[in-house]
């Protein structure tokens, strides 16, 4: 995987109703020249450990500034889901 480029692994992120969630990055991949993350909430309600979700983000700029924004091309999304869901599975041991 390329070199981080954040300086943190974790992230505080304000959603579309204004309310501040804590993730941490689990992931990032360079596609077709747009930087995507691959970020993990911190606090999950007694979700199943068994299963991992993720968000996935876009770096983009607006307004001359680096701004983390949602995938809504739907092809685009298929497409980087299937990279990280590949990079997450090689990460895992399954032998533990």
């Amino acid at each position: 995987m390329e070199d981080n480029i954040f300086e943190n692994d974790y992230f505080t992120l304000t959603d579309e109703d204004g309310n501040d969630i804590e993730f941490e990055l689990a992931g990032q991949c360079e596609r077709n020249g747009q930087i995507y993350l691959a970020m993990i909430p911190v606090e999950d309600d007694g979700a199943n450990e068994d299963v991992c979700e993720y968000v996935i983000l876009k770096l983009v700029k607006e307004n001359g500034e680096e701004v983390l924004v949602s995938v809504d091309d739907d092809d685009e999304l298929d497409d980087i889901a299937d990279y990280f869901d590949d990079l997450f599975s090689q990460e895992i041991d399954y032998d533990a």
